[in-house]
């Protein structure tokens, strides 16, 4: 048992029992000319976390333990995708339209790919979520009991909506998470600095959070 001094207490990491966490760092969210810009956002803010999450995954790969890639993405007849979420909002682009990088939260397309620095390795799991959690219409929980995981290092984008959503839906199958405060990013840093303490608030009641720097230098001593 390695004992991380986290918030808002420590937290307890059991590395036999622990799986690594990113979700959504793929290019429609990262990279100029993907969804996420079409909605309006600028992407500086997530793709400057790139270089934290590779630090952490790299640092993580080296204990031979769980990774765990999410993509928010559709088949490509959308059969997956409820009008409501396909119509919502008034974005230049919408899910299925065809972007710089090929159709936008599409399945194998470029742009739903995982950004090249954070390229999963062939054993590590990939999961693709039609929605903003990762337990949701996925295999996620059936991979993490049969791993015997039970708990998750958690980073990727945004933190406010698919992060928070997906570390919600772990805190209720009874999962304990914790959140890396700088691999972790929003188009808006207001939107993350609350969701950071609410999850946080009345004694890690959605989770714990703690740096980048501690994370590795705990699994790595």
């Amino acid at each position: 048992m390695i004992s991380i001094s986290a918030n808002p207490f420590p937290f307890e990491l059991d590395l036999e029992s622990a799986a690594l966490l990113i979700i959504d760092m793929q290019r429609d969210f990262v990279e100029p000319g993907g969804f996420g810009e079409s909605l309006g956002n600028k992407v500086e803010p997530l793709q400057s976390i790139v270089p934290t999450v590779k630090k952490v995954l790299e640092a993580w790969r080296l204990t031979d333990k769980m990774v765990v890639h999410t993509r928010e993405s559709h088949m490509p007849d959308l059969s997956d995708c409820p009008e409501a979420k396909l119509t919502r909002g008034n974005p230049s682009l919408r899910i299925g339209d065809l972007g710089p990088m090929g159709r936008i939260l599409i399945r194998d397309e470029p742009g739903n790919q995982i950004v090249e620095e954070l390229a999963p390795l062939k054993h590590e799991v990939v999961i693709d979520k039609p929605g903003k959690g990762a337990f949701y219409g996925t295999q996620l929980l059936e991979i993490l009991n049969q791993n015997q995981i039970r708990q998750l290092i958690v980073m990727g984008v945004t933190t406010e909506v698919c992060v928070q959503s997906t570390m919600r839906e772990a805190n209720d199958r009874g999962f304990d998470c914790l959140l890396i405060e700088d691999a972790t990013a929003s188009y808006f840093p207001e939107f993350k600095a609350a969701t950071l303490a609410m999850v946080t608030a009345q004694a890690a009641i959605v989770g714990w959070t703690c740096s980048s720097q501690l994370l590795i230098q705990s699994i790595s001593s």
